[in-house]
């Protein structure tokens, strides 16, 4: 059979767009749908945008600390309009260039939603398109809480659209989506609240970056309503917007704008899976193998979409993977026991290999804890209570380091360095004999004890 390409891929996210250059180096057809703006929700409503926003709110606390280092005070104020104009203007310009990217390697772009016909067979507006190989790359979107009064309530899509700063903001959910934003809204000078069924926020990540955030939060103004839930939203008026939560507090918030960051899940919805035989789990994430291929044999999945880490470094590699092997012939396997992240909120935390818990779960009690807590430089003139943490995860014998984790300024910056060193290896003895840079807070990890 004669197909119109030999590589469909369905979504112009960080996935889609890598595994379509990827694939069309090895001299193959390929076309890309895509629905929205190119790029995803990474480039257009989320890694991209939010860390301008981190940036932006960093002026605001460096302005805090300004006169303890010399700096005479003046008034200054924040135009959100005007920053979010300038945000949205730079995102254009990724957007565009992303388009000449496909131009040039010779990459058809169709707009439209894409749903299967069947295995070989797209259809976008009425237009049929068919591929020996079609790729799923549609990310994943915000989950929304089934609780009365939803529809007040906004998701992390909507906050780049704020047309104005609220004074108050609710956050559902203390994940690292909503961890964030608490963060740089509080710098803005917004009273953030935040309401977590855990006992504290950032689940999954290590328990000493957990409580080291949390507290560093709360000292800055946060408030946190840990093992409680949002029970409804209501319009109270002249007050704003209602929260009713429950659990070890049963009280009601008033808000001016309410942030759910509770998760996300796979975009699989209205795709017509089961017209092709694709497999989904019970939240819609797509099933696949080692290879990235679904329960059909001509259909391959990565990303956000599928059920594993969605970070999109991950889903970038996932999708390179796949066309090495699809269409490069060549073997390959993706380690994710080493994968590093962040949290870019203030203090940034940051993380790479197995929580102290994981850990001992695996290896008992022969695990070795390295830790240490200080005040940084930068927070010792201005008698700021900041304390930066740095941890370990080392196995007993053979004293290979197995996690690292860490709560500071430039956290990302600096796990992201050791992930390479951790991924091949590196003992506690290797950094104990590495020589560091003086004076920093990344010297901390080789001096740990």
């Amino acid at each position: 059979m004669t197909f119109d390409y030999d590589l469909f891929v369905i979504g112009a996210g960080p996935a889609g767009l890598a595994a379509a250059k990827k694939a069309a180096s090895f001299s193959v057809r390929v076309a890309v749908a895509e629905q929205e703006a190119l790029g995803g929700t990474c480039v257009n409503r989320g890694c991209v945008p939010k860390k301008f926003i981190v940036h932006a709110a960093d002026f605001a606390l460096q302005n805090q600390m300004a006169h303890s280092y010399g700096w005479s005070e003046c008034p200054r104020n924040f135009d959100w309009t005007y920053f979010i104009h300038s945000v949205h203007q730079q995102i254009e310009s990724i957007n565009y260039s992303y388009f000449e990217q496909l131009q040039k390697a010779g990459i058809d772009l169709i707009r439209g939603h894409a749903t299967f016909i069947d295995a070989h067979t797209i259809n976008i507006d009425d237009r049929k398109f068919t591929a020996d190989k079609i790729l799923i790359a549609v990310g994943a979107r915000p989950m929304q809480s089934p609780i009365p009064g939803i529809e007040y309530s906004i998701t992390s899509r909507e906050m780049f659209n704020l047309p104005y700063l609220p004074e108050r903001l609710a956050m559902i959910g203390g994940g690292y989506i909503g961890v964030e934003f608490a963060s740089m809204m509080n710098a803005f000078g917004c009273e953030v609240t935040v309401v977590e069924t855990d006992d504290m926020i950032l689940s999954g990540f290590d328990d000493d970056i957990r409580s080291g955030v949390q507290q560093s939060l709360k000292n800055r103004g946060i408030e946190f309503f840990t093992n409680c839930s949002a029970e409804e939203i209501k319009h109270g008026g002249d007050e704003g917007l209602l929260l009713s939560i429950a659990g070890n507090n049963s009280i009601t918030i008033a808000a001016d704008t309410i942030l759910v960051a509770t998760g996300r899940i796979p975009n699989t919805k209205d795709l017509g899976l089961e017209n092709a035989g694709v497999g989904v789990g019970d939240k819609g994430e797509i099933q696949v193998d080692a290879d990235n291929r679904t329960t059909q044999e001509n259909i391959f999945a990565v990303g956000d979409c599928t059920n594993r880490l969605q970070l999109t470094p991950v889903a970038k590699a996932e999708a390179v993977t796949f066309a090495n092997i699809v269409f490069g012939q060549k073997s390959q396997k993706l380690n994710y026991d080493y994968v590093p992240s962040a949290v870019f909120s203030r203090p940034e935390a940051a993380s790479v290999g197995m929580t102290e818990a994981k850990a001992r779960e695996k290896f008992g009690e022969s695990i070795k804890i390295y830790r240490d807590r200080f005040q940084p430089l930068l927070f010792k003139l201005g008698n700021q209570d900041e304390q930066a943490m740095l941890k370990l995860v080392v196995e007993g014998e053979s004293e290979q380091i197995l996690g690292a984790h860490m709560v500071g300024e430039n956290a990302a910056d600096i796990i992201q360095c050791l992930a390479v060193a951790i991924s091949k290896g590196i003992t506690k003895q290797d950094l104990d004999d590495t020589i560091g840079i003086h004076p920093t807070t990344a010297e901390e990890f080789l001096t740990l004890n």
